[in-house]
């Protein structure tokens, strides 16, 4: 099947990339590079077509995007702090692109889009573990426009009559996550930190938790969402299990230093999976005790 990857030279786009070419899938790769690397997509670079490209530019996107069947969307801005300072530049990114995005494929055509939206929808949620039935409570700016790029597709999806499925991403981490990312950012700044044999910077009194999910299993659910007969759906996508902060310093094995609170960030993320474990017969595999300790086996060998 022809597949379109936006974001694909990214952290999750990467592997995404990786494992359908490992599934013998035709792959071409949307990217900008303005937050993804090339380098990502060394081990798959000649067996791939990769296009350096903006979704804010309308030109050559629907040639493009002609033959595609399946689309992963993940292109976007994913900085909370920088959404804040910069909102305008977040709601052209990801509102505008997705927008232009949608525009473009062969509504009659394309077989299913499938959109990694996120969690961070529901703020500070009452709810604890939260399902998607929860509350949306946008936080940032940055938590705004990825809530208004899935309420834009569904809407295209019900008007245009074509599949989607719109995954809540929790705290996504593994290799290739960046310090700045605002999926798992705390265990790659933690990473980083261990490395260089430094405290762990703990924001606030640690005991805020998140919902951490290996990138392996965020692929696998992102491919099976696709290959299903399930469209137009909603799906939070992260672990059923939540981890304080102040417990990965235990798995890190490191000394521990606090720091401000931030805004915008939540203080509870647990998400309840019931949902995709039902209708998809999903669930993560990865535990995060073994995540952490292949990042840390990948970066001390």
């Amino acid at each position: 099947m022809n597949v379109l990857v936006t974001g694909g030279a990214g952290f999750i786009g990467s592997h995404l990339v990786e494992e359908l070419v490992k599934r013998k899938h035709k792959v071409l790769v949307l990217d900008n590079l303005s937050t993804g690397n090339i380098n990502n997509l060394k081990r798959v670079k000649n067996k791939i077509k990769f296009v350096k490209f903006d979704l804010l530019k309308n030109k050559n996107l629907s040639k493009l995007l002609l033959n595609v069947d399946y689309v992963f969307h993940l292109a976007a801005l994913s900085k909370v702090g920088e959404s804040i300072k910069k909102p305008q530049i977040y709601y052209k990114t990801n509102v505008v692109g997705t927008q232009n995005l949608l525009n473009s494929i062969n509504k009659k055509k394309i077989k299913k889009l499938i959109y990694s939206a996120s969690a961070s929808c529901y703020g500070n949620p009452k709810e604890i573990p939260t399902s998607e039935k929860a509350k949306i409570n946008t936080l940032s700016p940055y938590a705004l426009t990825k809530w208004m790029s899935e309420k834009m597709i569904m809407e295209y999806a019900e008007i245009y009559k074509f599949p989607t499925i719109s995954l809540r991403f929790f705290n996504v981490y593994g290799p290739r996550s960046t310090a700045s990312s605002a999926y798992s950012s705390v265990i790659s700044v933690f990473l980083k930190q261990k490395l260089r044999n430094k405290p762990l910077t703990i924001v606030g009194n640690g005991l805020q938790t998140r919902s951490f999910i290996y990138v392996s299993d965020v692929v696998e659910a992102m491919i099976k969402a696709a290959k299903s007969k399930i469209k137009n759906e909603i799906f939070n996508l992260g672990s059923d299990k939540s981890t304080k902060i102040i417990d990965l310093v235990k798995i890190f094995k490191s000394k521990k230093v606090f720091i401000p609170k931030r805004i915008g960030d939540p203080k509870h993320s647990h998400s309840d999976i019931k949902k995709i474990n039902k209708i998809l017969n999903w669930r993560p595999k990865v535990t995060i005790r073994e995540g952490i300790q292949i990042l840390l086996n990948e970066n001390t060998n």
